[in-house]
């Protein structure tokens, strides 16, 4: 089969590397893609949100199946777009655009929720017609509170505010000043749930489900869980607390009502389905759900499955992932981000990397990186995930952070405490 993936960062190089070992891979080509990718397959210089222009690769390059790494081509209703004639013969992996919407826009999402009786935090959305109003409530809400904007906002569109003046604030600056153009015209506004987050992924054809290696990631960029919230410093797999008991009630009370809604709604949904959950007292809630991979979870996620994700990855054109298992290994997995100084605020890119040759027995994904006259330079503000598999989780995150430091570049930051509350 001839296979195309898109996007550019750790996510897609993850996936690269787990669908380019598979037999049934002809060839494999990503796009735009990374220096990482391009040792796996055929880069190709696309931006992802051109449609047309990935119509003509895929036919001139006669793809079979196109896997969809990050969130805004799928929003767009890239997997609509392709559900022409021309183009219907191509495996697309992804949501339409109305499934994508649970990520796309909050608003749609709790309201999804609530309709499917789904635990997640109690909730109000706001816009500038009702700007007044929010500025009210929030002046009688308990604090903290969480301001998220509806639309996609790279990842930034989250403010935890601790007083009354700074959720004030916060929703002025995402309504009325537009602080993230129209991902922020809506504002929801919900209540603070404490307690600890992990990410399930569930791979579905629409109609059945499979739940692959749980994960948890780290948001913020400094030791402890201090700081700025980042893309992912970090992950680990599989989560401590996410036991048989925890995901029991995580599949009855979350992912099963999910399944239910996406059919009675008539979405059509054939790929991945991202769970973020809070555990608050042993009780699973919905942060919010994501229509694709997370990034850097799915770097500890694809080492972890065991066999073959292909047969898999082709059932759900066929509704027939039931007839498919995904083996899960018992080794755990850690990947450690490294990146730019200053990050997630200004940095400086084109610096030289150094040291990828002394890296052993871990995976090196790249995520933010690209060749100049033969030298590998740092691109972005997450640079590379360094990934390790252990029998234990200590010995996995001890060799990660052997590796990392073998790896450097001027002003480079990694955490040293990823999984810290578990070892």
């Amino acid at each position: 089969m001839q296979i195309l993936i898109l996007g550019s960062g750790g996510r897609e190089h993850a996936l690269a590397w787990k669908i380019s070992q598979s037999p049934l891979c002809t060839r494999l080509f990503i796009a735009p893609g990374n220096p990482g990718t391009a040792s796996l397959g055929q880069n190709l210089p696309l931006p992802v949100n051109d449609f047309e222009a990935i119509k003509a690769v895929c036919l001139q390059h006669q793809i079979d199946m196109l896997i969809v790494g990050p969130e805004d081509p799928l929003v767009e209703g890239i997997v609509d777009f392709f559900n022409q004639d021309e183009l219907r013969q191509i495996h697309v992996i992804g949501p339409s655009a109305e499934g994508a919407k649970l990520e796309g826009s909050k608003a749609f999402a709790k309201e999804f929720m609530h309709e499917m009786g789904i635990p997640t935090a109690r909730y109000k959305e706001f816009n500038a017609d009702r700007f007044a109003e929010g500025v009210a409530y929030l002046r009688q809400h308990p604090m903290p509170v969480v301001l998220k904007a509806d639309g996609l906002a790279a990842g930034k569109g989250v403010v935890i505010a601790q007083n009354t003046e700074e959720a004030i604030q916060a929703l002025t600056e995402m309504i009325q000043d537009q602080k993230f153009g129209a991902a922020s015209s809506k504002v929801v506004i919900e209540e603070f749930l404490s307690g600890i987050e992990c990410s399930v992924f569930v791979l579905t054809d629409g109609k059945n489900y499979q739940v692959l290696p749980i994960a948890k990631d780290y948001k913020r960029i400094g030791e402890g869980d201090t700081g700025l919230n980042t893309g992912g410093m970090g992950a680990i797999s599989p989560v401590p607390f996410a036991d048989d008991v925890f995901m029991h009630k995580v599949k009855l009370r979350i992912i099963d009502p999910t399944m239910q809604g996406l059919i009675q709604r008539g979405i059509s949904y054939k790929g991945f389905i991202f769970i973020g959950l809070i555990s608050v007292a042993g009780e699973p809630y919905v942060i919010e759900y994501n229509c694709r991979m997370g990034d850097p979870e799915t770097e500890v996620v694809m080492p972890r499955i065991a066999n073959d994700l292909m047969p898999a990855l082709l059932s759900l054109k066929e509704q027939k992932l039931d007839q498919e298992l995904c083996e899960i290994s018992p080794m755990h997995a850690a990947t450690i981000m490294l990146v730019s100084g200053g990050y997630p605020e200004a940095y400086q890119k084109g610096k030289l990397i150094q040291g990828l040759e002394l890296v052993e027995h871990c995976l090196v994904f790249h995520a933010g990186t690209r060749l100049d006259d033969g030298q590998l330079l740092s691109n972005g503000g997450r640079v590379m995930a360094i990934t390790a598999l252990g029998h234990t989780l200590t010995d996995a995150l001890s060799t990660a952070k052997q590796n990392v430091q073998k790896i450097r570049f001027d002003q480079s930051y990694f955490r040293t405490d990823i999984g810290w509350e578990f070892e």
